[in-house]
């Protein structure tokens, strides 16, 4: 298949829908057959468009998986950042973004399968991620505990790097088990209804002694 000129690819609109519904349909279909199996044409057929519409937008399925990756990633970021600033409370703050994040993969079960699998089963996609991604949650989650240590809240000696690795790693670990689970279960199972249980059990080694939240 001849694909565009990468001149035409600049033309390309990424804000419509179509390009939406190809990201949507990137990551139905490779949670269901797994990256290297699925195929392009899959793909457009998914998302209502012809084969040669992909590479309008993407030079290959690389670029289009870290494209649907980077657009889901950056919606929860900015959904994270807007709901902070409503919280005062640093461990308030912490229990949201263990929420939205919990909430975000629990209500997409096909994201929650990429991003747990698919992404970490090749150096080069999760080295792009942790590049050009990670670094921004991080640097949000150790804000939180730096205002935290400023406030008196959480201890001073902590290491926020290691506290934000240790806060990502509980969560990254229950959506792990999660999507391991036969189909039956998930029915009764909110991802979402761990956040609150996940962050009591960091907040106590993170807390002064003289201050617990709940």
């Amino acid at each position: 298949m001849k694909r565009p000129s990468t001149a035409a690819a600049r033309t390309v609109n990424v804000t419509s829908d179509k390009y939406q519904r190809i990201l949507d349909a990137a990551i139905e279909v490779i949670a269901n057959h797994g990256f290297f199996h699925s195929r392009v044409s899959e793909i457009a057929e998914r998302a209502g468009v012809a084969d040669g519409t992909i590479y309008l937008y993407f030079k290959n399925k690389d670029e289009l998986l870290m494209a649907a990756i980077d657009s889901a990633f950056h919606r929860f970021i900015a959904r994270a950042r807007a709901a902070l600033q409503e919280i005062s409370d640093p461990r308030e703050k912490l229990r949201r973004i263990a929420f939205l994040q919990l909430e975000a993969l629990g209500t997409q079960r096909s994201l929650a399968i990429v991003f747990q699998t698919e992404l970490r089963h090749s150096a080069k996609f999760l080295s792009e991620f942790s590049h050009n991604m990670m670094v921004e949650y991080f640097d949000l989650i150790k804000s939180v505990l730096k205002e935290g240590q400023e406030a008196g809240v959480f201890r001073a000696e902590l290491s926020v790097t290691v506290a934000a690795h240790c806060f990502f790693g509980a969560i990254d670990e229950i959506v792990t088990t999660w999507i391991l689970y036969d189909r039956e279960l998930e029915r009764d199972y909110h991802l979402s209804s761990l956040a609150d249980p996940i962050v009591d059990i960091l907040l106590k080694g993170i807390e002064t002694g003289s201050k617990h939240g709940h």
